[in-house]
């Protein structure tokens, strides 16, 4: 029977299918694997909503288990006063009257978000194939092929659009058939050959009116999972680059192509069924009872949290110390640097830290010694500006050798894979690796430490240039007066083995890379003398004695490399320095030794700091280190306001000083609350994602992992690529690791400032408004005073707590 419906013009179908696009979050390529917010697409909607959305199409919860909130206000944890304050702060007309009428909601039975029945998932029903499970296989099959950067033996075919090299590719391939679908490879030849006419084609069989090709185009994008994810990155990247990209199209109508295929096989038996699913489809989504209860316990659950935040600040400052430091260390804002830096202010009284976007400012493509990759390391939000190279021409001889040398590995490398050759070389070459695989697995081969001769930008910036940028970085540290002679500065990242995700343990900031380059280019740029000079210019003035040095944190083991030998190419004799560099380096082994002994406590089966390197080159390890669990809040302030409080390695901490940054507009207030503050928010929502719904949003178990074309993860032989964090990056096995809470935001600033910014980034102020972030302003004595309240409105934080808004409302 032929379902009749309106006629779907291009643009309209066209119009549709971007905005089920932009629905689907980007995921990076293993390669430079970077935390994204799961929830990007939905960030103009708050979490109730948005869990009404991924409950339809996705089954997907959004929030914990009711367990996991009940648990906590029974012990105390969650308090009556943070339900009161969180059940006034929701939007939502149809909220509970009450405190006890939200206890009692609450401890309703909750049932599990169900997705609406795709037509796959109505014909696997009515024909016991399991058509969905068929689609996603054969997807994923080809899709790796497509996609591949270099592990397949056998490349697929190159330089066709996705659409295009599928159907020649569906047009041959005979699984669907043998599983039952007839015809398929004819259905797939006679396919029009525009993506979007199919795409319209489909929606007019199907019976699809406008109205709900935004639901369902969205869920059969959502059903590809990491492969939409991927091909959102795609167009993630030429956007950024000022292009565009059709692959998340071309996808839509693949998957859509497979559902006309499916339907017309078996229209007569669930053309009933399809029916009440695509009115469902049609109608608004809007959140109900359950969503909106959720959304006020995990609001509850987070000022729970903050009042503790609000205790921590709320303690008396220690005095600023107008001596020159004996030591300056500016490291990444990461939560991990927290902990390492309170270990090493702890070691002398006189050291100081700063906490600046691990990246260091400096937006550099960079290609590494005997390397023609070009890294992306800076955030993933922004465009390069600069490209840098390792090395120079001293260095052209050894980047040769390099290069043949990793050419013959590669190549001995794929004549030990190859189909003709393994099995042989395995027989007779297998006792040549029997010491090299028992160093390797008993972890007595000492991982690496990047040792590229010195980064330089490439093409040279010239001296106008590297005297602005060194201005910039400088007033954007709030680093512009009281150099020490030896100033740090410390990228980081991580030493591991045996880890597809690796690249997730470096830093953010610097695109999935470590982040020593940046480091060691920023440095080279402050030891310039000519930039020195400049800078005096405009009111910055250099200490001739200062010496800046590039240097890596290593998370894992909590090593740190310095890079002294940069400096003597930049007319700074390193010797001059010596007994400063061998101090520095006493103090930083001191604070590893503390820093491990704190992080060995909460790693399952670490017996000691002793055991935290050893676990770095563990092949069986699955937990090398705990990497950003546990964020929970972001500080920009001056290092006085959180020098000496225990914050446990949770709070990203970035330098600022608003009465300098005043006189130039606060232009590195709005950097921060659009850059850092952004990227954070996707690593706090990548956690909070992959352990409220890590079926949908983590990339499963490490121990089943199989790497997919370079690209991302199987969970086991075939599937849906995985996307998100592993199970063991949130789990301990026994107790989730992670507390699923969105961002609180702190800075030390007018509010006025903020609320000015907020104004002029709509895309910033939606995470604000609609609570994927909290932001509170810190008054001048670094405490706790204001929370932003929505719609470009603050409270004070007493007022928002105190015994007769609690006495008022209850």
């Amino acid at each position: 029977m032929e379902i009749k419906t309106e006629l779907l013009d291009l643009s309209t179908v066209s119009t549709a299918a971007d905005g089920a696009a932009r629905q689907i979050p980007p995921v990076w390529p293993l390669a430079s694997y970077v935390a994204v917010n799961p929830f990007l697409g939905q960030t103009e909607q708050t979490l109730a909503q948005v869990g009404a959305r991924l409950g339809r199409i996705g089954g997907t919860p959004v929030a914990m288990p009711r367990d996991w909130y009940l648990e906590r206000i029974a012990a105390g944890k969650i308090s009556d006063a943070d339900l009161v304050a969180a059940l006034a702060a929701s939007p939502h007309a149809d909220k509970p009257s009450d405190v006890a009428a939200l206890k009692a909601a609450a401890a309703k039975t909750r049932p599990a978000p169900a997705a609406l029945p795709t037509i796959a998932d109505l014909a696997a029903r009515d024909h016991g194939e399991d058509w969905p499970g068929l689609i996603a296989d054969c997807f994923g099959n080809w899709a790796a092929g497509y996609f591949d950067e270099g592990q397949a033996l056998w490349a697929a075919p190159r330089g066709r659009r996705a659409w295009t090299a599928y159907l020649a590719h569906a047009t041959h391939d005979l699984t669907p058939e043998i599983m039952g679908l007839h015809d398929f490879g004819r259905f797939a030849a006679d396919a029009p050959q525009n993506p979007l006419e199919a795409i319209a084609r489909a929606a007019q069989r199907l019976g699809l009116s406008e109205a709900a090709l935004d639901s369902y185009f969205h869920q059969l994008l959502f059903s590809l999972s990491g492969w939409a994810q991927y091909a959102r990155y795609q167009l993630w990247r030429a956007e950024l680059g000022g292009e565009s990209d059709t692959t998340i199209t071309d996808f839509l109508a693949i998957r859509l192509l497979w559902e006309e295929a499916v339907f017309i096989q078996h229209e007569a038996a669930i053309e009933d069924e399809w029916a009440k699913v695509r009115a469902q489809h049609q109608t608004p989504i809007a959140a109900g009872e359950a969503e909106i209860i959720d959304e006020i316990l995990q609001e509850a659950a987070e000022r729970a949290v903050q009042r503790g935040l609000v205790e921590t600040l709320a303690a008396p400052t220690p005095a600023g110390d107008e001596t020159r430091p004996a030591l300056q260390a500016a490291f990444c804002i990461d939560v991990r640097s927290e902990v390492f830096r309170r270990a090493l202010e702890a070691v002398d009284p006189a050291i100081r830290t700063l906490g600046f976007a691990g990246f260091f400012g400096v937006f550099a493509k960079h290609r590494r010694f005997a390397s023609d990759v070009e890294e992306l390391r800076l955030p993933v939000l922004l465009n390069p500006t600069i490209s840098s190279t390792s090395g120079d021409a001293a260095d052209e001889k050894d980047d040769l050798a390099t290069r043949y040398s990793a050419r013959a590995k590669r190549a001995w490398g794929r004549f030990k894979l190859a189909a003709v050759s393994s099995f042989a070389f395995v027989e007779a070459m297998g006792p040549v690796y029997i010491g090299k695989l028992l160093r390797d697995a008993l972890g007595l081969n000492p991982t690496p430490v990047p040792n590229d001769p010195a980064p330089r930008f490439d093409p040279e910036l010239d001296l106008e240039t590297r005297i602005a940028s060194a201005e910039t970085v400088l007033r954007a540290m709030s680093l512009t007066n009281g150099f020490a002679r030896l100033v740090l500065l410390a990228g980081h990242g991580a030493n591991v083995v045996n880890n597809p995700h690796a690249s997730g343990l470096h830093c953010g900031a610097c695109g999935g890379y470590s982040g020593e380059v940046n480091a060691r280019l920023l440095a080279s740029l402050f030891n310039d003398p000519d930039v020195r000079k400049g800078l005096v210019d405009r009111g910055i003035t250099i200490p001739e004695d200062t010496l800046f040095v590039g240097a890596l944190h290593d998370t894992t083991t909590d090593a740190v490399t310095l890079y002294d030998k940069d400096a003597p190419a930049f007319n700074y004799a390193a010797s001059d320095h010596g007994a400063d560099l061998k101090q520095a380096r006493q103090w930083l082994v001191a604070a590893g030794k503390v820093t491990r002994g704190e992080r060995a406590l909460r790693l399952p089966r670490a017996g000691g700091q002793g055991d935290i390197a050893a676990r770095a080159r563990d092949w069986a390890e699955v937990r090398p280190e705990w990497a950003l669990a546990g964020c929970k809040a972001f500080i920009a302030a001056p290092r006085t306001r959180t020098a000496g409080r225990n914050l446990e390695g949770r709070a990203f901490l970035h330098d600022y000083d608003w009465k300098q940054d005043s006189e130039k507009g606060f232009g590195v207030l709005e950097l921060i609350m659009t850059a850092p503050v952004v990227v954070a928010s996707w690593i706090s929502l990548q956690y909070y994602g992959s352990t409220v719904a890590p079926d949908t949003f983590g990339s499963g178990n490490k121990l089943l992992h199989n790497v997919v074309g370079g690209i991302g993860v199987f969970e086991g032989n075939g599937g849906p690529l995985r996307a998100g964090l592993p199970w063991q990056s949130v789990h301990d096995g026994e107790n989730y690791i992670h507390d699923p809470l969105r961002l609180s935001v702190c800075i030390e600033a007018p509010r006025e400032a903020m609320t000015g910014i907020l104004q002029r980034h709509e895309g910033v102020r939606a995470l604000f408004d609609n609570r994927w972030l909290h932001l509170f302003a810190l008054d001048d004595e670094g405490r706790i005073a204001y929370r932003y309240s929505g719609d470009l409105t603050w409270e004070a934080v007493e007022a928002a707590i105190s015994t007769e808004s609690l006495e008022a409302v209850a």
